[in-house]
C-alpha cells in the first residue's frame, strides 16, 4: 500500500510542484488549501505524513497539527519564518521536521524519506555521544538526562557530529549539513562561533577535536 501524504499549502504553484514530485516518488497525495478543508480530509482519510504550511488563509499549520494529534501522523512544517524560537517550539510540539522557504525540492524529498524510515524503524531514533543522548524523533538533546538548551543550528551541528562519530568532517561538509537540516545559510567564519558555543554547552562530556587545516572530528 502506498504511503499517504497530506499536503496543506495555499500557494498553488508550490503545491502543484510538490504534488507532482511526491507522486513521482510513488506516494499518494491529498492536497488541501485551508484549515477547514484539511479538517474535512482528516475526518475522511488516514495519513502517514502531513506537510503543513504554517500560514494559511483561515488559520495556521499549528492548528492543523492539533487536529492530527491523535492520528499517529508525522508532521513536517513549511514556513517562511526562519526563527529559531518557532523551530524549537515546533519540535517541542512533536513535529518530525521544519523546513523554511524557499527550500530545495530534493532536500524536502530526502526529509520525507527520513521521516518514513524513522517511523518504520529504519533509522535510529536515539543517538548517544559521550554523555549526550539525542532524541531525533523529538528534536531534543540531553546531557546526563538534563535537557540541553540548544538553538536549532546548535542542535543540527550536534546531530551532524553524532551521525558521523569518529569521522573527519571538513568545514564544507559541516556547513552543507547545517544548510540541509535547517534551511539556513551559515557563513564559514560563523561556524567557528557555533562550534565554540556548542563546546561550552557540552563541557568535557564530548570532545570536538579540531584537525588543523582539515576540519573537525568527534570520537
Amino acid at each position: 500500500m502506498k504511503q499517504h501524504i497530506l499536503l496543506v499549502e495555499d500557494d498553488i504553484m508550490i503545491a502543484s510542484g510538490l504534488v507532482y514530485a511526491l507522486e513521482q516518488e510513488d506516494y499518494t497525495v491529498t492536497h488541501c488549501q485551508s484549515v477547514a478543508e484539511t479538517s474535512c480530509a482528516i475526518n475522511t482519510a488516514q495519513f502517514d505524513l502531513a506537510i503543513l504550511d504554517m500560514q494559511l488563509p483561515d488559520g495556521t499549520g499549528s492548528q492543523v497539527h492539533e487536529l492530527l494529534q491523535n492520528t499517529n501522523t508525522d508532521v513536517i512544517f513549511l514556513t517562511v519564518v526562519d526563527d529559531e524560537g518557532n523551530i524549537v517550539k515546533a519540535f517541542e510540539s512533536g513535529a518530525a521536521d521544519y523546513i523554511t522557504k524557499p527550500f530545495r525540492l530534493r532536500e524536502l524529498l530526502a526529509r520525507v524519506r527520513r521521516v518514513f524510515n524513522s517511523s518504520s524503524g529504519g533509522n535510529t531514533l536515539r543517538l548517544t555521544l559521550g554523555g549526550v543522548s539525542i532524541d531525533t524523533s523529538a528534536g531534543k538533546a540531553y546531557l546526563n538526562e538534563t535537557l540541553l538548551d540548544l538553538t536549532a543550528l546548535e542542535y543540527r551541528l550536534l546531530l551532524t557530529f553524532a551521525s558521523n562519530r569518529g569521522q573527519l568532517l571538513t568545514r564544507g561538509q559541516i556547513l552543507e549539513s547545517i544548510w540541509d537540516s535547517s534551511g539556513s545559510f551559515v557563513e564559514d567564519n560563523t561556524l567557528t562561533v557555533y562550534i565554540k558555543r556548542l563546546r561550552e554547552k557540552l563541557g568535557d562530556t564530548v570532545n570536538i577535536e579540531t584537525v588543523r587545516g582539515l576540519g573537525y572530528r568527534v570520537d
